[in-house]
């Protein structure tokens, strides 16, 4: 059974955390065919070469690691030791005081992989949604902008940030994160639900009632949509 890379990810790093390198490079290799920007997963790799005795490979997965992230100490330390056993010590000095020179500047942006991003925007997407739940709407909005600075394209947190915002009554806001949001991903029918409901709390009813429409026209079995638009036509008389 074909395993999606976040498996491989998890499977490949908890079989190197246990020194077991034959079944992590069997993931990791997986994985890279799929997803190419890993910094860790290419130290991973350069370890696991080296461990096997094949520098030459070991040295192009640890530079691999820097291109992605340059300040990776880690694998600068592993690229200096592989060079240093290849014999070519002034490239293992060059390497080892690039490395020292980055850890004293103390300039650069902390590194992230894309799939610890992926999982702490998750984490403070779902502690937003229990402050949310619970009427906190103001504690919800910050930890769903801390979610979004990992993971800006995530249209749902987005929409619920939008949401956040009208529980706060801050309704220019709701309406430029879910406009925005649209933008984004103009078939994120949820979006443009919640952009209805924020103009039918701000009484402006045709605006509300011309989204509303729209997510009707790609999805015509919207019943909540087909609710909302009965309301307005009670109100209409």
């Amino acid at each position: 059974m074909s395993r999606n890379w976040q498996e491989l990810y998890e499977i490949g790093k908890r079989a190197f955390d246990e020194n077991n390198f034959e079944e992590a490079k069997e993931s990791l290799s997986e994985l890279l065919k799929e997803k190419g920007n890993f910094a860790d997963v290419y130290n991973m790799m350069g370890f696991i070469f080296h461990d096997n005795g094949r520098t030459d490979e070991a040295i192009e997965m640890f530079k691999k690691a820097l291109v992605i992230n340059p300040a990776y100490t880690d694998a600068a330390l592993n690229l200096a030791v592989a060079y240093n056993e290849k014999g070519d010590y002034e490239m293992a000095w060059h390497v080892y005081t690039s490395a020292k020179e980055k850890v004293k500047e103390g300039d650069h942006a902390p590194y992230l992989d894309p799939y610890v991003k992926g999982k702490l925007a998750n984490m403070h997407a779902e502690i937003a949604t229990i402050y949310k739940d619970l009427g906190l709407y103001i504690d919800a909005a910050e930890e769903y902008k801390k979610a979004l600075k990992l993971r800006p394209q995530y249209v749902d947190i987005k929409t619920d940030l939008g949401i956040a915002y009208r529980g706060m009554r801050d309704y220019s806001k709701a309406i430029s994160e879910l406009e925005e949001t649209i933008k984004l991903n103009p078939g994120c029918s949820p979006a443009r639900v919640q952009l209805g409901l924020t103009y039918y709390l701000m009484d402006k009813k045709e605006q509300a009632k011309a989204q509303w429409l729209k997510v009707l026209h790609d999805n015509p079995n919207d019943k909540k949509v087909h609710v909302y638009l009965n309301l307005l036509k009670k109100e209409a008389g």
